[in-house]
């Protein structure tokens, strides 16, 4: 498979060097100050971040060269925007940067067409929470992002929601000792299932409902129960889409393992 591969883009990914987090912060601070080489060390010793960072992608059956080539994009601009004032490791900032990348390529390369329009203002939106969060260092809501590029907040909640990636009926959803569990097992007919079951079911879901906090409950409910996207969950209870999305991967989880 393409991840096992030595060479990706004619780099031998077996020779890619690591920087010690001292070295790291050297080279930060003399491509601040405009060493181009330093620049230049700096990227390659973080090459196997990269190369880490797309094999969660490897179940997309896309071509490894390009994702890396994206992703050393990201990087890239990690290193150009990193402020080394901030008291933040590099690894941190650039991970989301160079998945970010990786994302908006696989959005502009996708099967399901999205109109110019639609996508064009989801990507304004998605500059103007970037620009927001560098100056704030918090997400904006949807009414802010709104008022921000100066549209109304259902349009951009429409378009916000368009591109965000489906999932495919083959994305594992827990695996344990290589055998996996895949979202088409957890779609069940219905109509195959006995009242007792779905009554057990029910009671099981419903005590370990019970051992969520409050704004987990919460969410898991709007979500599920009443089918609320998650940037409409976020501007009702006042936090961030991405803030709401790790809450209902960690409350999913802890609902997993309850049951």
């Amino acid at each position: 498979m393409y991840y096992n591969k030595v060479e990706i883009c004619g780099v031998n990914t077996s020779e890619l060097v690591v920087l010690t987090d001292a070295e790291k912060k050297d080279l930060l601070i003399r491509t601040k100050q405009g060493d181009r080489e330093a620049r230049n060390e700096l990227i390659c010793g973080n090459l196997r971040l990269v190369l880490s960072i797309i094999q969660r992608f490897t179940n997309r059956r896309e071509n490894m060269d390009d994702l890396f080539q994206v992703g050393c994009i990201g990087l890239v601009k990690a290193v150009d925007n990193f402020n080394i004032d901030l008291d933040v490791k590099f690894s941190t900032y650039a991970v989301p940067m160079i998945i970010g990348e990786i994302r908006r390529y696989l959005r502009d390369n996708n099967t399901i067409r999205i109109s110019r329009s639609v996508r064009d203002l989801a990507y304004r939106a998605l500059q103007a929470r970037e620009e927001w969060m560098r100056e704030k260092e918090i997400e904006p809501n949807l009414e802010q992002l709104a008022e921000l590029i100066g549209e109304k907040k259902d349009a951009v909640l429409r378009a916000m929601e368009a591109i965000i990636e489906p999932i495919s009926l083959y994305e594992p959803v827990f695996t344990d000792n290589g055998d996996s569990v895949y979202v088409m097992d957890q779609l069940r007919d219905s109509s195959s299932d006995s009242s007792d079951e779905v009554w057990l079911e029910n009671i099981l879901l419903r005590d370990a409902l019970k051992t969520l906090n409050e704004r987990e409950r919460n969410i898991i409910v709007k979500r599920f129960y009443q089918n609320k996207t998650q940037m409409e969950i976020a501007e009702e209870i006042g936090i961030s889409q991405a803030q709401v999305s790790r809450l209902e991967k960690g409350a999913l989880e802890h609902l997993r393992k309850r049951m």
